[in-house]
This record gives C-alpha cells, structure tokens and sequence, in this order.
C-alpha cells in the first residue's frame, strides 16, 4: 500500500529552501499500482518517446533501443559513436560510465534529430561527458555532429551528469558534472566554481551545438555555452509545462540532494555551500569574495540519490496534475511534490512497501507515466490506477 507523508514525519524527511512548506491532505483515490510493460534491459537510464507505441530507450551498460510498447520488440539502434565508454562495472566498482539521455528534437517528425550525452573514452587520457546528435534513419544513427565535449579526460569514472531538456525557448540544456568523488582532489579553485573548466556546470546551447546569443556573460575566459555553474552531479532536468521554469535533481554526497530552479547565471555553490556534508572532512573550499550562491527549493535529511524528474500533466490521476515526480536510487523511492510557484507546497513518498532504484521518469505523449529501474534486468514500468 502506499502512504502518505504524514506532517511530522514531513517536516523530517525533507525541507524547503524558504521554510514555507506546508503539509496538506492528499486525495488518495484513485492509488497507483506498478504495471512492468518490458524486462530485460541493461541498466536502463532514458526514454523517449517516437509515438505512443514507440520509444528510444538508453541502456547505460548497453545499447540505445529502439522498443514498440505494444509488441515488446526491442531493436538496437546501429551507427552509435564508437568511443563509447566499455562497461567496466565489475572491475571499477562505482563505474558510472554508458549512455546517459535520449531526447529528440521538438521537430522530430520532421527532421528526425535524436540527441544523446554518454560518457566518451580516449586512449591513455580516460574519459569524459559527450553530447551529439544524430538523424534516425530507421534503426540506425547516421550524420552525427558533436554538440559538446566536457574536456579535459580523466581517470575518475563519477558524476558525467548528461541530463538534458528542451526548453520553451527551443534551446538545448545541458547538466555536466564535477567528475571528482573526492573534495580533496579539488585543484585551488575548485572545479565547479572555475568559469574557464567545463565541469560541474549547466550549458545553454542552440540545437545544432552553436552558442545563443543571448547567453549569460561570464567573462571573457568563460567556457563556450556556460549558463549556471556550482553543479555537483546533477543528472534529471525537466521543464515545468505550466510556467515554461526549468528545474533541475542535484546529488549530494552525505545528504545533500536537491531540487533547484534554474537561473541564469546562478551559482549553486558546489562545494563551497551544501546542505549535507563533504566526503573529505578534512576539506575546506577556498572563500569568494562578492559571490552569490542559489539556495536549492528542496533538500532531503536522508540520502534520496534524486534522478530523471517530470512534471505529471495526464488524466489519470487528477490529483497529481502538474505536480512533480522525482525518483531516487539509494532509497529506491519515488517522491510526488506539489507546487505553487517556487515553493513545494506538500511531498509524498509513493510505494514505499516496494522500493527499487529508479532512473527515470516519463510520460508518454497520450500522458500515460513510466519510469525506468536501475537494475541488471531493468525494466520499464507504467504507473496505473489500481
């Protein structure tokens, strides 16, 4: 059965930037029910959707699929760039190397752009967030274009980000993380808060990789595409279809996950300001002088591991519309916020008898809701009506 989070328990699980949040009641009729519509799949990390039957889907430790929800077939989509990291999760414990997103173009019928972030390899130097795009031509990739490489290459196998959305503006976002696991690594200005480093930041970019042109100025040295930095790991960003506000999940390290609303030109404060705590106790960031730091709308006490977010604008349950669905890895858990504004107004914790690491969330062009499981047999799930 699924339970609400009732108000004191909500006040310790969870909290809002601005200390306005209020518990309230929820409608618990018509209650959600777990549906697997596909098994079998390798670490699932994104979807998108062609049509109502058919989907892209990103297997982080194997192929991009093409899947047809109807008849369960699964071809694997050829002509994928060749540098793609090797799955090396049973030797590197932790490896989070693969393919990340799969998002198409808003004029996909017509143009047939798909666009993918995976983690890069090149010999001797390691390895990197990559994003490209490529026309669908059947089951094949073809014309690829490199949109953005988040040089330099490394040895640290944490953190790519590669989360993207389109915004109402018709330009392309872009989470790119810091990569490091430890703080101490840090060079002396850390990673995220260096204008002239392409980690740890969020870039804003046209759909065929040029710059807009009315981007956030950083400084003359900044990195091309630069729209907010501080970013730690942030891997789900999504657009909220009522106001057009993008928002954005954050992993933290101990604690500290978030939610955010992206800004342009913010700083998220990455590592200088979190709400948990550094891995290297013994780390202290350098100080700022005249710097601004965006406070995050959420953050949980607990570690939640938040990932691939959606807003809910379907019909099937009525109760949800436009609220928004995050789902978590380490707890396994997938959280339904209500909104007004800015400010998370309620959070409820659903199938809390029956968690599973969750990658993403979807919905379906005809509003119907999936998510994918992070798992060796991952599978893709639709979240009905009981």
């Amino acid at each position: 059965m699924n339970k609400l989070v009732i108000p004191l328990a909500f006040l310790l699980i969870g909290c809002s930037q601005n200390q306005k949040t209020s518990a309230s009641k929820s409608v618990l009729s018509p209650l959600p029910t777990k549906q697997i519509v596909m098994d079998s799949l390798n670490h699932p990390w994104s979807m998108a959707f062609l049509s109502n039957e058919e989907a892209l889907i990103s297997e982080k430790d194997g192929d991009l699929l093409r899947i047809n929800l109807n008849s369960k077939e699964k071809r694997i989509i050829k002509g994928f760039p060749t540098d793609l990291t090797d799955s090396i999760r049973a030797i590197h414990f932790g490896d989070n190397s693969g393919i990340f997103e799969v998002l198409v173009d808003p004029d996909f019928i017509s143009n047939k752009w798909v666009y993918v972030s995976y983690a890069a390899k090149r010999k001797g130097l390691g390895t990197t967030t990559k994003i490209i795009r490529a026309q669908l031509n059947k089951d094949s990739l073809i014309h690829h274009q490199v949109l953005l490489e988040a040089n330099p290459f490394t040895k640290e196998y944490y953190h790519y980000g590669g989360g993207m959305t389109f915004g109402p503006d018709g330009k392309l976002y872009i989470t790119i993380g810091e990569r490091l696991f430890w703080e101490k690594d840090e060079p002396e200005i850390p990673i995220a808060q260096d204008v002239t480093d392409k980690r740890g930041k969020i870039y804003r970019i046209n759909p065929d990789g040029s710059i807009p042109n009315d981007n956030p100025d950083f400084g003359p040295n900044a990195v091309p595409g630069l729209y907010a930095m501080g970013i730690r790991a942030a891997q789900g960003i999504t657009v909220e279809p009522k106001t057009g506000k993008i928002w954005f999940s954050e992993h933290g390290t101990i604690q500290g996950d978030e939610i955010n609303i992206l800004k342009a030109r913010a700083n998220y404060g990455w590592p200088n300001v979190t709400s948990g705590k550094l891995r290297s106790q013994d780390y202290t960031p350098p100080k700022f002088e005249d710097v601004t730091f965006t406070p995050p709308v959420w953050f949980w006490h607990h570690t939640v591991a938040p990932t691939g977010l959606t807003f809910y604008t379907g019909d099937e349950f009525p109760h949800w519309k436009n609220n928004l669905i995050v789902p978590g890895l380490s707890r396994g858990s997938l959280w339904r916020f209500r909104i007004e504004d800015e400010i998370i107004k309620s959070a409820e914790e659903l199938f809390i008898d029956n968690p599973v690491r969750i990658r993403k969330v979807r919905q379906s062009p005809d509003g119907k809701l999936y998510i994918l499981t992070d798992e060796d047999n991952g599978k893709l799930i639709q979240i009905k009506t009981q």
